[in-house]
């Protein structure tokens, strides 16, 4: 995500000062929030629009954490393209397009405001439980797709650690024929699910491009791909791991497959 222009002095307390922004669609969103689109709306309590919505991250004037959702997707769009070559642009949505505003931040936000009061969320008494970001020191599901987005945001830096053939260990097939790299049932199994995908269509956004990479997530795994290289997966049952998986002879038809439902009309 990259930083909004903000303003110079917080004279309104009730004005938002966008900090930064991020999208919420079947093909974009912080997998942070759920293993597909309508998960991450669950957890913000919206309904998954065809369309999608667009998050805004701001403090007002007294310098309190808000999430502040419009529908206007295309516009939180043209500002995260601006914001990434450098350019200003003001974010500021049609008051008709503003679907929620939530307490708290479910990112962590490192943007700061001049002579606005140090972030902080607002009272719960007025504004309800608040939002959080997830507990980087403790492993689970948010933690194992927080970490499989920054895999595929940094896809060479994790790559240039291994071989460039990563030849895949001598293993049985799993019953689906989706060959994994290596042995661990975890693997196994994610890769067989992911592949079962192909037939029984999953909900959107389960399987996206992230930063170029293919993403696809299932219950207690992540896998992080290119088409034309290896996979790498995360597991619940394997806190903080990244598995590597080879090439084969099955794992490229596979990640062709899923390239194909990436692709395809929610």
């Amino acid at each position: 995500m990259a930083a909004a222009e903000h303003a110079d002095h917080a004279e309104d307390e009730d004005a938002l000062f966008v900090l930064t922004a991020a999208m919420l669609t079947a093909e974009h969103f912080p997998g942070v929030l759920g293993d597909d689109y309508p998960a991450a709306c669950e957890q913000l309590g919206l309904d998954p629009l065809p369309g999608g919505y667009g998050l805004m991250f701001g403090q007002d004037g007294r310098g309190a954490r808000w999430t502040v959702v419009t529908t206007d997707a295309a516009l939180v769009a043209c500002a995260l393209a601006a914001w990434d070559c450098g350019l200003e642009y003001e974010l500021a949505p049609q008051e008709d397009t503003l679907a929620a505003s939530l307490p708290g931040w479910p990112l962590p936000v490192a943007v700061a405001v001049p002579d606005v009061p140090d972030p902080h969320d607002p009272a719960e008494e007025e504004a309800g439980p608040a939002l959080a970001p997830p507990d980087v020191s403790v492993w689970g599901p948010p933690q194992r797709r927080l970490g499989a987005d920054e895999i595929a945001v940094h896809w060479h830096e994790w790559r240039d650690q291994l071989p460039p053939s990563l030849a895949p260990a001598p293993s049985d097939p799993p019953p689906d024929g989706a060959a994994a790299g290596i042995s661990h049932p975890g693997v196994r199994r994610a890769l067989a699910e992911a592949a079962a995908y192909a037939d029984t269509l999953p909900p959107p956004g389960r399987i996206r491009t992230t930063a170029g990479a293919l993403r696809a997530d299932g219950p207690g795994w992540s896998l992080v791909a290119r088409t034309d290289d290896i996979a790498f997966v995360l597991l619940d049952e394997a806190p903080g791991e990244v598995l590597p998986v080879g090439r084969g002879e099955s794992l490229p038809q596979l990640l062709e497959a899923l390239d194909k439902l990436a692709g395809a009309p929610s």
